[in-house]
């Protein structure tokens, strides 16, 4: 068997039963801090690193620098260029991945034991010495604006950034995080170095480690790769001061079919009632064919393919929000619907049954989650971005089951705002009018 299938292979373990995942709480030697899950039935490890902040760091007038520099950080580092950088990730049957989201920077990492100790060198090399090669920067610079020239086409893109843009008001959360295209187009060098230097740093670092590695050698990896990150980054953006009026916004777009987001306000992750809201979120839309918008707005009226819920308890502002897609001359009833559906249930709550059903598709689904060391690893990162105890793993289908009828039908009344609910709807619908 040769290493890459190996690496292959390991990439597909799950470990013995989710509920038997031991968390360790690790300190290296330096301080720096990480949760591990020791799994030695395969050479292989996952490691997972994410720094706080995110595109939210970018600095007035620089929008889209995080984000090409995330996407620049695996074009080389110290000696190696980006051709030399792949082929030694290739070489070491090992693979780096770099990804930004509003509030994270990660890198997930993978690799086999016995090229431990030359991928955390490369890793190191790649946090301390990223290139940033004018050249790359130009290549992945023409790819973002590729994607951004096709964002202004593309309805859904569109909807969600007006609805951002009337949502966080001021706040980073407001434009793309990829940027604009006259954004992107001034980005200088010394403003992909400044990203780097803003994100990367140990005042906001989370780890997760999953596989072949004692907490002693983690420890020693800690150091390795972070001991010697600058202290502090950029500053972290205050919360968003978050602004939904209710009523409709329509964005004219010649299109056969109108896309439309929904959105109300959301319920933080650390709020004692975050269970609930997710539980009748699943109710509501969350749970595919079974959930009331798609059987009133699907199943009982042929109005789209799809309509859908979730919440986004993001790290500075949380709302709660929805798509659909329907005809010109449908998407009025659809919003209709939607709004329907929302009053009935602030009304009249849910059923037994339906709790009862939903509980058991959320404490079934969710150790299918834990099918691979790369899942796990970025669970336990995830966990500690969102301050969730280690235990969590453990008690998290308690908590579902401990959601009674009488507390998510209150919950739903309080919760539920049919007249705060705004709509953001593209395209050119019939018997629907701007009403913001």
């Amino acid at each position: 068997m040769n290493r890459l299938f190996a690496c292959a292979i390991a990439l597909i373990i799950v470990l013995p039963a989710w509920a038997e995942v031991k968390i360790k709480e690790v300190t290296s030697p330096g301080g720096l801090n990480a949760w591990l899950v020791e799994d030695h039935s395969i050479p292989f490890t996952a490691l997972e690193i994410w720094f706080q902040g995110g595109t939210s760091l970018d600095t007035p007038g620089k929008r889209g620098a995080t984000y090409l520099m995330t996407g620049l950080i695996e074009e080389g580092a110290g000696d190696l260029d980006a051709r030399a950088y792949a082929r030694r990730l290739e070489e070491l049957s090992a693979s780096f991945g770099f990804d930004v989201t509003d509030d994270t920077l990660s890198i997930s990492t993978r690799f086999l034991t016995e090229n431990r100790d030359q991928v955390i060198e490369l890793l190191r090399t790649t946090l301390h010495a990223p290139r940033f090669d004018q050249d790359a920067i130009d290549r992945v610079r023409a790819q973002v604006i590729s994607g951004l020239r096709s964002d202004e086409t593309n309805p859904n893109s569109i909807a969600g950034a007006a609805l951002s843009a009337a949502v966080y008001g001021e706040h980073p959360y407001a434009t793309e995080g990829k940027g604009s295209i006259e954004s992107v187009s001034a980005l200088t060098r010394d403003d992909i170095v400044a990203a780097f230097e803003g994100a990367v740093a140990r005042d906001r670092v989370f780890v997760g480690a999953v596989g072949d590695i004692t907490a002693e050698e983690l420890g020693a990896v800690l150091d390795r790769l972070l001991a010697d990150l600058p202290e502090t980054g950029a500053p972290i953006p205050e919360k968003a001061k978050t602004s939904i009026p209710g009523g409709v916004e329509i964005v004219d777009f010649d299109t056969p079919q109108s896309v439309a987001l929904f959105v109300q306000q959301g319920i933080d992750r650390d709020d004692p009632k975050f269970f609930t809201a997710y539980i009748l979120n699943h109710i509501i839309g969350g749970g595919g064919f079974e959930s009331r918008l798609m059987q009133e707005v699907r199943e009982k009226r042929g109005l789209t393919y799809g309509v859908y819920s979730y919440l986004l308890p993001k790290d500075l502002a949380s709302i709660y929000m929805g798509s659909v897609a329907s005809a010109n001359d449908k998407i009025a009833e659809a919003v209709a619907v939607i709004r329907d559906v929302w009053a009935d249930v602030a009304a009249n709550g849910v059923s037994a049954k339906e709790l009862e059903d939903a509980k058991t598709y959320l404490t079934g689904a969710y150790p299918l989650r834990f099918d691979g060391n790369g899942r796990i690893a970025n669970i336990l990162v995830g966990m500690q971005v969102q301050g969730l105890p280690i235990e969590y793993i453990a008690t998290r289908n308690d908590q579902v089951n401990a959601v009674t009828l009488d507390e998510i039908n209150a919950f739903a009344a309080e919760f539920l705002d049919p007249e705060g609910l705004s709509f953001t709807v593209v395209g050119k619908p019939v018997g629907l009018d701007s009403t913001n």
